[in-house]
Parts: structure tokens; C-alpha cells; sequence
């Protein structure tokens, strides 16, 4: 430890201060300001969730409360408009609070509804993205990227200043939030990070023209019947440099994509495989946390989550307890998914790949599969979205006014009894 810069004691030079009260700028400050706003959640009556720890639920008789927090924005929503309203004044009464109404903007995300449809996007943050890097005139382009793309490390001239490419592909992994159709390409390029190349910087501009064809692509969420369900693909030794696999995952709850994944495993692996096995425990990993999820938020699944993947041996192996000299050499942790299905908690079934909707996170495809996927993965928003001038009718006029669809949103500014 040491003195900071500028408040050297010149008289005890080799003493460290004494921290009284963790101020913005430090270390403990993040930490000491969830601890303070938790602890006084708890005094009210929330509890925290198993499976998020950044999610809070209140539970009191009929009334039902859950809330988001992220640093100091919150989201906060309920059964009982009235009540919420009630569990706002109480924290007001501890916090200084700015009240924004319903949710329309969170964290780069934009939420639109209507009575039938929850449309969550980034158009504004993927226009404000081709105006940084001057591409808001650009030709579209149809897909991402080539047909069986794959980046490598030296295949031109290094990029005298790496810092737009870094800033560049940064700024693009935050819009595969609500994008699934850039997860693979946007994963290649950041493999390209330290030492990026003339040729990683087109592929980079490539996904701008694609995003100024497609601004308006974003996922919608239905009121679809209670299922969960997800799909498992790898493209087997699919990096040309270190030959490992890629792993895609996919997980519907109901019609609707929840979470998704392009992912490079960490080892060599012998066949497909042992690399599709691997995916599907990945994959069984993901739907046990999101149903750890759900059963806090008061959703119970009437049947076991299901499982979809294209190889038939690797369905065999989780399905089978049998050990052989073809799967001794495969860690023993890997083998959470035979466990699964051994318990029934989880089913796994047989798709074709033609069907296989995890196709899109493994590779670069060829234009018609590229868009019969991305057509059931997201929607393209049927409406002008807010600040379109050409727009023919406002977004307001599709708001539903029922309270049900109401979701207040709610910042703290600052503490009344400490900072």
C-alpha cells in the first residue's frame, strides 16, 4: 500500500491512510454501495435470488415484487401497480431516487410493446455505432460474413493503430446482446485483439454494413406456452491455427431466444463426437442455471427441458452409463449431462441438421440458410422505431395502457443518510 498521488504526508512518508468511508473512485467503492443498498432490501423484506445475485424478490401475501440492479439503475416490477408504487416511496425514504417511468431504455437496450409483444432491440446504439465510425452511408451487405469464414493471425500487414479495431469490436460485442445473428463473426474478430491485421479490420467493417441493413432486427417475446428448450452444435476442429472446435448454443424459452453462445472449447478433441458431448454438457449447464432462474421468479417448468443435437453418438454416450475405451479419456465432469438424464431432468433428443438452429453460432453460411435461421431466431420490428423521421406513425400509439405492461424503471442518485 501507498499514499496517493499528491497527499504524501512529507512528514510520515511511509505511512498509508486509513480509509473511513469507501468514496466514488475507489476499489471498495462498488462493493460498499451494493452492500448498503442490499442490506437495506433486506430490511424491507426482499430476499436474494439463488441463481442471480443481482435479482431480488419480494414476496408478501398476493403481492409480488421482483428487481433488477445493476451498479445504480434498477428495474423494478410487479403484480400490483399500487403496491410497487409503495415499495418505491419506501426506498425513496432511505435513497434519493429519480422516477423514469415505464421501461423504454435500460443499459443500451431499448424495450417496445404492445399488449401481445415485448420487442427488445439496439437500434439507437447500432446507429450511434456506424456514426462513430463513419459508416452511416454505407453499402448493406447481406450477411456478416463470408461463406466458411475463418480469421487468421497473419494474413496481412499489421494495423499501425490497433486502438479503432479494439474500440470497434468492444462496441460490437455489447450489441450481440439483443443480436444472435453477429455472435460468431464478432467472436472471430476478437480473437484478433493484440494484433490485429488490415484484413481483421474489413471483416470488422463488414458486420457495420450488415448492421446498416438490418437496424431494425431484434428479439420479440410472446406470450408463448411454459417450455424450455435449447440446441447444441459444434463445428469440429473449426479454427484452421489451433484446430479446436466451436461450440453454438441456443435457449428458447417458449418461442422466444433467451441466451445464446459462439464459444471456442479450450482443448484439441479427438472426433465430433467427443466435441458435440462436450457442447451438450455445456448446454446442460446453461439450462440447469436458467431453470434455477425461472423457479425464483415463480415459473415451474410441467416438463423436463429438452435438448437438441445432431449427432447421434454423442446422444448415445449421454444417454448410455456405460464406459468404453472411446470415452475413458473424456473428463469426468463433462458427464454432468449422463447424469441429467439418468435423474430426468433433462431430455435429449435427435434434430437434423438442416433443422439445427445452432448452425449459425459454428460457422459463416451461405446467404439463404443464413437468413432462414436469423428469421427464427429474431424479428424485424413490424413499426417505425422512436426517431425515425419517415416514421408514419409514432411508437406511443402501439403502447398498451394496461397496467400489466407498465414496467417502472427507477435510478438512485445518491444515499440521504451516507454516501
Amino acid at each position: 500500500m501507498a499514499q496517493p498521488q499528491g497527499y504524501v504526508d512529507s512528514k510520515f512518508p511511509k505511512h498509508v491512510s486509513l480509509l473511513h468511508k469507501a468514496l466514488y473512485g475507489l476499489k471498495q467503492a462498488p462493493r460498499a454501495w451494493f452492500k448498503r443498498f442490499t442490506s437495506h432490501l433486506f430490511h424491507i423484506g426482499f430476499s436474494a435470488s439463488d441463481a442471480d445475485g443481482n435479482l431480488f424478490i419480494y414476496k408478501h401475501d398476493c403481492h409480488l415484487v421482483f428487481l433488477l440492479l445493476y451498479v445504480d439503475d434498477i428495474v423494478l416490477t410487479g403484480n400490483d401497480s399500487t403496491f410497487t408504487a409503495s415499495l418505491i416511496h419506501r426506498l425513496g425514504s432511505e435513497f434519493a431516487l429519480k422516477y423514469l417511468g415505464p421501461l423504454h431504455y435500460f443499459l443500451g437496450l431499448q424495450i417496445d410493446y404492445t399488449s401481445t409483444v415485448l420487442f427488445v432491440h439496439q437500434t439507437k446504439y447500432a446507429l450511434d455505432l456506424l456514426e462513430i465510425f463513419a459508416m452511416v452511408d454505407c453499402k448493406p451487405c447481406k450477411t456478416p460474413c463470408s461463406l466458411n469464414q475463418h480469421l487468421l493471425p497473419h494474413d496481412s500487414s499489421l494495423l499501425a493503430n490497433p486502438t479503432p479495431y479494439r474500440s470497434l469490436v468492444g462496441a460490437l460485442q455489447c450489441l450481440t446482446f439483443t443480436r444472435p445473428d453477429l455472435s460468431f463473426v464478432v467472436q472471430q474478430a476478437c480473437q484478433f485483439m493484440s494484433l490485429p491485421t488490415q484484413n481483421h479490420l474489413q471483416v470488422a467493417k463488414r458486420i457495420l454494413r450488415y448492421i446498416q441493413g438490418t437496424l431494425h432486427y431484434g428479439l420479440a417475446f410472446t406470450p408463448d406456452p411454459i417450455s424450455l428448450s435449447a440446441y447444441s452444435d459444434v463445428d469440429w476442429a473449426g479454427d484452421p491455427v489451433d484446430r479446436r472446435s466451436i461450440t453454438g448454443i441456443v435457449v428458447f424459452f417458449g418461442n422466444c431466444p433467451i441466451t445464446w453462445s459462439a464459444k471456442k472449447q479450450a482443448t484439441v478433441l479427438r472426433s465430433s463426437t467427443e466435441a458435440e458431448y462436450r457442447a451438450l454438457a455445456s448446454s446442460a449447464t446453461e439450462l440447469c442455471w436458467i431453470r434455477m432462474l425461472l423457479r425464483d421468479l415463480g415459473v415451474f417448468l410441467p416438463w423436463p427441458p429438452l435438448l437438441w443435437c445432431d449427432n447421434v453418438s454423442a446422444l448415445a454416450i449421454a444417454s448410455n452409463p456405460v464406459f468404453h475405451a472411446r470415452t475413458k479419456h473424456i473428463e469426468v465432469d463433462y458427464h454432468f449431462v449422463r447424469e441429467r438424464v439418468l435423474r430426468h431432468d433433462l431430455l435429449v433428443q435427435y434434430i437434423s441438421s438442416h433443422d439445427q438452429l445452432a448452425d449459425i453460432f459454428t460457422k459463416g453460411l451461405p446467404s439463404p440458410r443464413f437468413h432462414w435461421l436469423t428469421s427464427k431466431l429474431m424479428w424485424k420490428f413490424p413499426f417505425r422505431l422512436r426517431g425515425d423521421e419517415s416514421s408514419s406513425c409514432k411508437i406511443e400509439e402501439l403502447h398498451d395502457t394496461d397496467e400489466a405492461m407498465t414496467i417502472p424503471i427507477v435510478k438512485p442518485v445518491s444515499s440521504k443518510k451516507s454516501k
